[in-house]
């Protein structure tokens, strides 16, 4: 049998030319070919600064830190930093607007846009408590409307996963009513949330930036 079929698939592919091998440097980004210029000047750039990455590493760990151990310092230092964030979008969107009106094209919405930018940021700056109130009672009305809207495809859809679509949908649901109901501690959580994806983050990067060294000492 063994024989009958060994003389069947020579008989089968009598006379078809061989395929090319391919060879591992005709992949480009291969394991087996050359090296990629680019990425070996990438790495060498990045274990030249591997002392960059331990000290970004660190930072974030500080930051997760202070998150977890002082929320109402974290949450008082991301208002400030959102806010500088907004006052910088609104005045280039302003010189942005001033430019345009003197090419001759639209400039209003780009006035209107850095002047909602830059009132937010003041009202960031002089009112920091109800800043975080307001953004903590934004994310959960977005979460009670996504999670009201995958609940509504979760109904009509008929695939597999459909009672993961449910589960998703009814946690979003309750996340967003426990937000709305009490606000403040839910700023509290989401700050703890914050400072734990921090200090893995930052970890992550100072156990990279060792690696990198020892790349850097090769």
């Amino acid at each position: 049998m063994a024989e009958f079929s060994a003389t069947l698939v020579a008989k089968t592919f009598k006379g078809v030319p061989p395929m090319p091998s391919m060879k591992s440097e005709q992949l480009p980004g291969s394991l087996g070919g050359e090296p990629n210029p680019r990425f070996e000047a990438l790495s060498q750039i990045l274990a030249t600064n591997w002392w960059a990455i331990t000290l970004r590493g660190v930072f974030a760990i500080i930051f997760g830190l202070v998150a977890l151990f002082m929320p109402g310092v974290a949450i008082w230092s991301l208002v400030l930093v959102a806010g500088a964030y907004l006052f910088m979008e609104g005045v280039f969107g302003i010189v942005s607007a001033w430019r345009a009106a003197q090419r001759h094209k639209r400039w209003g919405w780009l006035t209107f846009e850095g002047i909602v930018n830059i009132l937010a940021a003041l009202f960031a700056f002089f009112w920091p408590g109800w800043t975080v109130l307001a953004f903590v009672i934004l994310l959960a009305v977005s979460s009670i409307i996504s999670g009201v809207f995958m609940l509504a495809a979760a109904f009509q859809f008929r695939g597999h996963g459909r009672g993961w679509m449910f589960f998703s949908a009814i946690v979003s649901v309750i996340f967003g009513v426990l937000l709305f109901s009490s606000p403040l501690p839910g700023a509290v959580l989401l700050t703890w949330w914050i400072g734990i994806y921090a200090i893995v983050f930052g970890c992550g990067l100072i156990i990279l930036s060792l690696r990198l060294r020892k790349f850097a000492n090769l």
